[in-house]
């Protein structure tokens, strides 16, 4: 017999091993979230897939699911935890959205425009954080990472480069490549390179592909992110339900 837990009220099935969001997600049961990705091992950095689970608050992707969990997801008092991290976001960085070219691709601009987030919320940041276009395939926009730390383990776990890391704690943590002049042409990195097709902003970006795909066609501006999410989700392959993506990953 399957194990279940509750989640806003209905039952939700779980394989061995998965968390809170990965077995809710492949019910079709979407957990807002942002830092999450299937191929990785879930760390919590970001906090935006946060529930409330027998009364305590918890990041989902790294929760454990159990028989007997009760978890608070779409109500007002997560859903205003998650608006005002993803408000800090756009707070700290230099996110213009109008005139970067992820627009529409953008899975903090998708989450923002899913949660409703319709002010800034804080006094923005304004850091100073240079453009780095000295590789001749790619351009790093600095001003838009969120720290998920996504291109980092995938360089270092899929492509075994490690050309990003990031560095520095608190306010001054941020985003450096590993190379002695700190461009990013002096590294190994190839356009192959999982870790160049996983930010979920704008920050690595390839050149001359630029706004390729018109406004109006772009995958957030077709359907709204928790429905690309739940197509996205890995789903159980056999007849005990285990989901065999997600194996690895928790």
């Amino acid at each position: 017999m399957t194990e279940t837990f509750q989640l806003d009220g209905e039952d939700v099935p779980f394989a061995p091993g998965q968390s809170v969001l990965q077995a809710a997600l492949s019910a079709g049961r979407y957990i807002p979230h942002l830092c999450y990705h299937p191929e990785f091992k879930p760390h919590g950095s970001c906090k935006v897939c946060t529930v409330k689970a027998n009364g305590r608050t918890a990041a989902s992707c790294t929760l454990p699911a159990q028989a007997g969990l009760n978890v608070e997801s779409e109500t007002g008092e997560m859903n205003d935890l998650r608006r005002t991290l993803v408000q800090m976001l756009f707070a700290e960085g230099n996110h213009f959205c109008p005139s970067c070219e992820k627009s529409g691709n953008c899975t903090l601009q998708a989450l923002g425009s899913d949660l409703g987030v319709m002010t800034a919320g804080f006094r923005h940041f304004y850091p100073d954080r240079p453009v780095d276009a000295s590789h001749p395939d790619f351009l790093l926009d600095f001003n838009r990472c969120i720290l998920c730390e996504l291109c980092v383990r995938a360089s270092c776990e899929v492509d075994n480069k490690c050309v990003f890391a990031l560095s520095g704690r608190g306010l001054t943590k941020h985003l450096i490549v590993n190379a002695a002049s700190g461009k990013l042409a002096d590294t190994d990195v190839a356009l192959t390179d999982k870790a160049v097709s996983v930010c979920p902003v704008g920050v690595i970006l390839k050149k001359r592909v630029g706004f390729a795909v018109p406004i109006g066609q772009r995958r957030y501006d077709q359907r709204p992110i928790s429905e690309q999410a739940l197509d996205d989700a890995p789903r159980p392959s056999t007849a005990s339900g285990a989901c065999a993506a997600c194996e690895g990953t928790s």
